[in-house]
């Protein structure tokens, strides 16, 4: 008997493959808990009600400081306190000044002074990054799914040729 898996917020038990990757949530709590983008900061959390369109983090932000401004540098609508969204006030005092992104354009984008932090050597900001890296798993996901049913046809053609040559018959 296979081992059965908790769903993370359900608790109920499942087969490990009928769970989702990373979250590990049940069809239904995928359902009735969608992950989203927050209104604020962008980021993607566990929608937990249908009225929330921000996450817990911009939430507390919101009763404790008030609705934010865009930030100076990126303009996400997450700078709270000050000018500055968190993000780019903790890239700031980590990597320096930002630069600008080479998709859109703005001085957001922040150089970590190494290569392997770079999408594909471009200087990308965070949004663009992500963005980035969505289509590049979209296509990735494309591919596999065109060579895993061009093979599927291809195996199909040779049972096919097989089978019309008569080569599986005792003569």
């Amino acid at each position: 008997m296979a081992a059965l898996y908790a769903c993370t917020k359900c608790h109920q038990r499942f087969p490990f493959e009928a769970l989702s990757q990373g979250q590990q949530l049940c069809k239904e709590c995928r359902i009735a808990h969608p992950v989203v983008k927050c209104t604020y900061c962008r980021t993607e959390y566990q929608q937990e009600s249908k009225t929330s369109t921000i996450c817990k983090k911009c939430a507390q932000n919101v009763q404790l400081y008030g609705t934010p401004k865009p930030c100076q540098y990126c303009n996400i609508i997450a700078a709270f306190i000050g000018n500055k969204c968190q993000r780019c006030t903790n890239s700031e005092k980590k990597y320096g000044p930002p630069y600008s992104c080479e998709q859109c354009k703005q001085q957001c984008a922040f150089d970590r002074k190494d290569d392997r932090k770079k999408v594909d050597g471009k200087l990308l900001c965070w949004l663009c990054t992500l963005s980035y890296k969505r289509v590049l798993q979209k296509t990735k996901e494309q591919r596999k799914h065109l060579t895993s049913s061009s093979r599927a046809s291809h195996q199909e053609k040779e049972q096919y040729s097989r089978l019309s040559s008569g080569s599986h018959y005792n003569r």
